[in-house]
């Protein structure tokens, strides 16, 4: 699985310095792999989403966190790769079926996803506004874990050291879970920022870490409302983003006690909502 996350091709790159060679070259490129992965729940399709194929049942159990499905490692009896053959019959590992445990509720048909998302938008197959708003089972407001300003700063350097696939392609997000201490747990990279975020969430999930107190969420992109809900409904007290929130995201952290950071680069960053997490 590993090999697909990158694929090689032919590129022209055209510089006006290459005079020489008509102003162009020809060279080997590697591209992230953008793939879609199906989900279904038991035999009934749930959702197709865009991702970087790796990590798969990562991406479902997080994915099922996000929605609300699933907040324990118990809650999922089995997840295996079914039907799913490109046209020289060979196993595309693109349909994963998750079988739901005794007694956990199929998700309300109000809330479920019409057609697919895409790896730039993890929100926008759901049915209703309403069903933005997950009910969220793990509570962070009363999380009282302590971080150090220098180690926030330092968080996107300490994310980026270990973007292995970024540094091949340049185009997927990354997603680091860090405890109080700055020790990365967890890291995994997808072209959508949301996969990203769910494989570390699915990973935790399946490890029994789920909810996630005293640990931080670093993204390599912006802090948007969804990216804000997903650290909420995993336990997160704390979202670290390189870029801008969203008016949203920083709503959703002043509701639920999470602690927003943006714009964290170069040893600066604003905060909002539970501030109080970031000690001097």
């Amino acid at each position: 699985m590993a090999g697909r996350r990158t694929r090689r091709t032919r590129v022209e790159r055209f510089d006006p310095e290459l005079s020489s060679t008509g102003g162009s070259t020809v060279r080997e490129d590697v591209l992230a792999v953008e793939e879609p992965l199906e989900v279904r729940l038991g035999s009934s399709p749930y959702v197709v989403t865009m991702r970087t194929p790796g990590d798969d049942f990562d991406l479902v159990a997080g994915f099922l966190v996000s929605e609300g499905v699933i907040w324990s490692a118990d809650h999922l009896a089995a997840m295996r790769y079914c039907a799913g053959t490109d046209e020289d019959g060979r196993q595309t590992f693109n349909v994963v079926e998750a079988v739901l445990a005794p007694g956990v509720a199929l998700p309300d048909a109000s809330m479920e996803r019409h057609v697919y998302t895409s790896s730039s938008c993890g929100i926008c197959g759901t049915a209703s506004i309403e069903a933005v708003h997950k009910v969220a089972h793990a509570a962070v407001a009363d999380d009282d874990t302590v971080f150090k300003r220098e180690l926030v700063a330092e968080l996107p350097d300490r994310l980026r050291e270990h973007q292995a696939v970024f540094d091949r392609t340049g185009g997927v997000h990354a997603a680091g879970l860090f405890d109080a201490t700055g020790e990365l747990l967890c890291l995994r990279e997808d072209v959508g920022r949301h996969n990203a975020v769910d494989k570390v969430v699915g990973w935790a999930l399946r490890d029994g870490r789920v909810p996630l107190r005293g640990t931080v969420l670093q993204v390599s992109g912006r802090a948007s409302f969804e990216l804000a809900q997903k650290a909420h409904l995993a336990g997160i007290p704390m979202l670290s983003a390189v870029s801008a929130p969203s008016s949203l995201a920083v709503e959703h952290a002043a509701s639920a006690g999470l602690t927003l950071v943006a714009f964290n680069r170069d040893g600066h960053f604003n905060a909002y909502g539970a501030t109080h997490r970031i000690a001097s």
